[in-house]
């Protein structure tokens, strides 16, 4: 139960963000970062995702894919940053946190700093994977 009100909150709250200040404010109209789309893209989607949980990300980063010059490789940079941005943190991912609630009940705490030591390097790499296979798709 307490992990479904927090869901709702958090897109409650994210839905309101976007339309009050995020979708009027920030736009990813160019490479500004890095000066490449997909590094760009997949930096903002790890610092959302673990600030906000990886799904209201993609619904605050997706009114500005359809803007972008090549949407379709920014649609699966989105999805694949997003997910595996949901890795580095308890906070990432929603199921990270019903994993830690179920871990719990059964005598299991799961900490904040323990599931960095494997999510840290798990982010890392998958992430980097997913960047250069993004490079390498959208060269094609």
């Amino acid at each position: 139960m307490g992990t479904a009100c927090f869901f709702t909150g958090l897109f409650i709250i994210t839905d309101t963000l976007n339309s009050l200040f995020i979708s009027k404010y920030f736009h990813l109209s160019q490479a500004t970062l890095s000066g490449n789309e997909i590094i760009d893209l997949s930096v903002i989607s790890v610092v959302l995702s673990n600030l906000i949980s990886n799904v209201p990300a993609v619904l605050i980063l997706s009114p500005n894919i359809g803007l972008m010059p090549d949407p379709k490789t920014l649609w699966l940079t989105l999805a694949m940053a997003c997910t595996f941005a949901g890795n580095l943190t308890l906070l990432g991912s929603v199921a990270n946190l019903i994993v830690a609630e179920s871990a719990k009940r059964r005598g299991i705490i799961l900490k904040f700093n323990e599931y960095l030591k494997a999510g840290i390097p798990i982010t890392l790499i998958t992430l980097l994977m997913g960047v250069l296979w993004m490079f390498l798709i959208s060269s094609f």
